[in-house]
């Protein structure tokens, strides 16, 4: 068994379709949702997590292609920026994972760990230079 991050990317045409449904009833997937939009005839989202064997992940993705859906898989639906981060401190409170946290004391840095991180995106409107950003 195999755990895949994926972000999904739903247009409009594609949000009244049970496709998380599918996955988990045609391919045999654990699908743990961390973060979702998704609202019929308007644009959405999932950041999740699936986990199966690699042949029903490949063929869940492969299904997933057949319709017009996003897929990035493997990264964070997060994006930390190092060079705009003033280290200004405002993200840390808001993370509820320590995924952003005072790195160091003297220096007062900010360091992002992306395996903490479970894609709240409340560092987004917390961080006011634009360090922290998300697809969606």
């Amino acid at each position: 068994m195999i755990t895949k991050k994926v972000s999904l990317y739903f247009p409009k045409t594609e949000t009244d379709k049970p496709i998380v449904y599918q996955l988990v009833k045609n391919y045999d997937l654990v699908v743990n949702i961390f973060r979702a939009k998704v609202t019929p005839e308007e644009e959405g989202y999932l950041s999740l997590e699936v986990t199966g064997d690699q042949e029903n992940i490949d063929r869940a993705f492969a299904f997933l292609a057949t319709f017009d859906v996003v897929i990035h898989a493997g990264n964070k639906g997060l994006h930390w920026d190092d060079s705009r981060c003033t280290h200004c401190g405002a993200c840390v409170v808001h993370c509820p994972t320590r995924a952003l946290a005072i790195a160091d004391r003297a220096t007062r840095a900010i360091a992002f760990d992306e395996d903490e991180c479970v894609e709240c995106l409340a560092c987004i409107a917390a961080c006011p230079f634009g360090a922290c950003s998300s697809p969606f």
